[in-house]
């Protein structure tokens, strides 16, 4: 066999698919027994079914994902945005990973998150804690000067989203900076959260803001202290905070074959026997061999990507997430 031909057949079977955009995924990986590993998606929907960590991880054991997008915001507590496994209201040590990401820490070991804190920073999901500020200029929003928020996150979650900011709110672009929230120096207090997300593992911040209930012990508390009027109502502030809660990463569901996935599945089986009778009887297995990688090839864009062509994928990220306006 020409190994020309043993070269294109393998690439169709395991080239990648070419859809002319950066999609922005976080992957987690969770094991080394193997290769597999979860996404997190910018955008995504979440859902599905939850997985636990596999043992010899820090954290083994943990149901990891199964959240839905709906489900991503908390409130002004630490601990909050937790649509199960948060138990004791008192701490956030033990808990389980709906989003695919443990929460953020702060000092004084509050509430035990000193479980989560700088020495996993290296296999936190989405890499370590960063912040950036967020500031837009009067020519799109009736802003002050002084009207400037913070972003804290993992560092991949941060930088797609900076994408979306930049968009969709017109917030001048800022790359982010490591963040150590346990720093007794640090520039934004756990006091300055004005909205937690995804299980608390992203938070939104304003330095003009002090939440005098923050250090209270309770992940469901509802109290906080309210807003300024100004940025209680600020078009800008709002603009940020849907964005953040409509495109921060979640992790996905694990796909499931569609109908029309299982009836190609079935034909990359039947085709799997026609190129080998072919083979057999014709001496023409370079051939069916082939076509039985393309078959499967296409097998597997559908299990990914379901029923929906590549073209309506590529235009629909492209309208939601505009990923090259970005400089």
């Amino acid at each position: 066999m020409h190994p020309s031909w043993v070269l294109f057949a393998s690439q169709a079977l395991i080239a990648p698919a070419v859809f002319g955009f950066n999609k922005p995924q976080v992957r987690v990986t969770t094991t080394f027994d193997d290769f597999d590993a979860r996404i997190m998606d910018h955008w995504g929907e979440g859902g599905g079914k939850w997985v636990k960590v596999s043992k010899g991880h820090p954290f083994g054991g943990r149901t990891f994902g199964g959240a839905k997008r709906n489900e991503i915001r908390g409130t002004r507590a630490f601990g909050s945005g937790y649509p199960c496994g948060a138990d004791n209201q008192s701490t956030v040590a033990g808990r389980p990973f709906p989003f695919g990401v443990w929460p953020l820490y702060w000092d004084q070991n509050f509430m035990d998150a000193d479980e989560y804190g700088p020495r996993y920073d290296a296999i936190r999901p989405g890499g370590f804690i960063g912040y950036v500020p967020l500031k837009t200029t009067k020519q799109h929003f009736n802003v002050t000067d002084d009207e400037v928020y913070y972003a804290i996150g993992d560092r991949e979650s941060l930088l797609p989203l900076m994408v979306s900011y930049v968009t969709w709110c017109h917030v001048t672009s800022a790359w982010p900076s490591k963040f150590d929230p346990s720093s007794p120096n640090a520039a934004i207090r756990m006091e300055n959260v004005i909205q937690y997300f995804r299980g608390s593992s992203f938070a939104l911040t304003s330095p003009t803001y002090n939440n005098s209930f923050a250090r209270m012990s309770n992940s469901e508390l509802k109290e906080s202290t309210p807003l300024p009027e100004l940025m209680e109502y600020s078009p800008f502030r709002k603009c940020v905070d849907n964005v953040t809660e409509n495109a921060l990463a979640i992790v996905n569901m694990v796909p499931d074959l569609t109908p029309i996935g299982k009836f190609v599945l079935a034909l990359s089986i039947a085709g799997f026997i026609i190129c080998l009778l072919m083979y057999i009887v014709f001496g023409a297995g370079v051939y069916g061999l082939m076509v039985l990688m393309l078959v499967a090839r296409t097998t597997f864009q559908n299990w990914v990507y379901g029923t929906t062509p590549p073209q309506q994928l590529q235009w629909s990220r492209e309208e939601e997430m505009r990923y090259e306006n970005y400089p």
